[in-house]
């Protein structure tokens, strides 16, 4: 179908003008129009000047929202993982060496044990207790946990104690419920650190030092070494501890030089840790470095590439 046109048909070319148009003494249209019209100036008309595109302020503005947004779903994301998943911590004392050296960055599994107010930044969490706990830890398992005597520094030791053992250090020697748990000298650890593996005093650094070292297996089969080189030393040699309900006994590795569950709380120690102060499991070391962090130029010499993407025993 044609489209009809709806603009008024233009008057024949050559009409004369209308009589009203002569009887009033007016101009013909054709003629005002060219009597209006501005004479030539003798040079061509200037271009318009085109508008000025909008200003780039909007774009700008949307921009740093986007960024702003960006940011702030990186870190909602972040919040999640380190809360609910996994939470990196990094080794600054000796007293689990060999299995943890000073420099090891790991992750702790914080759903590992379920979770509690610790399992949130500062401890601000909206639980009471423990929740979604599973079976808890087992012994041999290493934790991190909030230290009882002031809820807020972390610690990290290898579980030796479940809710109602009896535990019990004679010699060096270790009993679980008046058993003596199965302790094998090994080939000594030779370590060249700057310190003494056992008091932690100043040492000779790139000196080798050997300590005696020893491979112990609890009843449940777990098996890690230790370090030991004064059986003489009090925390070797302690009273009978009975674990109370909902708390667990932990001792570290090197057990000549380690704050644990040896001492008491009152005394300055860790004592019996609560079940609500467990922050998670360490799994697995995902760098190593023997030296300060900060100085990267070292790096070649200092990463401990045999240590890394290593899991925890």
């Amino acid at each position: 179908m044609d489209e009809i046109d709806e603009q008024p048909a233009p008057a024949p070319a050559g009409d004369p003008p209308s009589a009203e148009f002569l009887a009033a003494g007016a101009t013909p249209p054709e003629r005002k129009a060219e009597e209006n019209a501005a004479p030539p100036t003798g040079s061509a008309p200037k271009p318009a000047t085109p508008p000025a595109p909008p200003g780039k302020k909007p774009a700008e503005h949307e921009s740093i929202i986007e960024t702003v947004k960006t940011v702030v779903y990186a870190l909602l994301i972040a919040l999640v993982i380190r809360t609910f998943l996994f939470q990196p911590f990094n080794i600054p004392s000796g007293s689990m060496e060999q299995t943890l050296l000073v420099g090891d960055y790991l992750f702790v599994a914080k759903f590992a044990y379920g979770y509690s107010r610790y399992s949130f930044p500062w401890g601000m969490g909206p639980i009471s207790g423990r929740i979604w706990q599973g079976k808890g830890p087992t012994r041999g398992d290493v934790i991190v946990f909030k230290l009882p005597r002031d809820n807020s520094t972390d610690y990290i030791k290898r579980v030796i104690g479940l809710p109602g053992d009896r535990i019990q250090v004679i010699n060096g020697q270790l009993y679980i419920n008046g058993t003596a748990v199965k302790r094998v000298p090994v080939a000594p650890y030779v370590t060249t650190d700057a310190y003494k593996p056992c008091t932690n005093e100043p040492g000779s650094e790139g000196v080798p030092q050997i300590v005696p070292r020893y491979r112990e297996t609890l009843p449940n089969g777990r098996s890690y070494y230790t370090l030991a080189c004064n059986s003489q030393l009090p925390q070797n040699n302690t009273q009978v501890y009975v674990v109370p309900s909902g708390h667990y006994f932990m001792m570290g590795d090197n057990r000549d030089n380690s704050e644990d569950s040896r001492f008491a709380m009152e005394e300055g120690g860790v004592g019996y840790v609560p079940a609500a102060n467990l922050v998670g499991k360490a799994e697995f070391i995902f760098f190593s470095n023997d030296g300060p962090l900060w100085e990267f130029w070292t790096w070649p010499w200092t990463v401990r590439f045999s240590r890394m993407f290593t899991s925890i025993d």
